[in-house]
């Protein structure tokens, strides 16, 4: 239920993100939006936490910076595996990588389900 409950945190976080960052659109309607926080949810568990390790050296010299890189690039990759969703460059993919990234924390942190009875 608690991975249920997340995921949809991540559909709405998706649904805002396409919203208000101009230069992200999903053209498939709620399919695509779903899908999209599918394949984020999957990104951010396994494809991220492999890249940041490798990429530690240069993020430690750009004392953290590069690890919005990283996030934007993960962000537009979506773009190749979700079909209906596009990103129009690397910047909307940047303001997109942060927005998605906030709304989730924010909404994750506001409807955290409390401990089982």
């Amino acid at each position: 239920m608690k991975m249920l409950l997340s995921y949809f945190g991540t559909v709405a976080a998706v649904f805002l993100t396409i919203h208000f960052v101009p230069g992200v659109n999903a053209e498939g309607g709620w399919l695509t939006i779903l899908l999209v926080a599918l394949a984020w949810s999957v990104i951010t568990m396994v494809v991220r936490p492999t890249l940041a390790l490798l990429t530690l050296p240069i993020t430690i010299i750009t004392l953290g910076l590069f690890s919005l890189v990283l996030n934007a690039l993960l962000f537009w990759l979506m773009e190749a595996i979700v079909p209906g969703f596009t990103v129009d460059g690397f910047f909307p993919a940047l303001l997109g990588a942060i927005v998605l990234s906030i709304l989730s924390w924010l909404i994750h942190s506001v409807f955290k389900p409390g401990p089982s009875a």
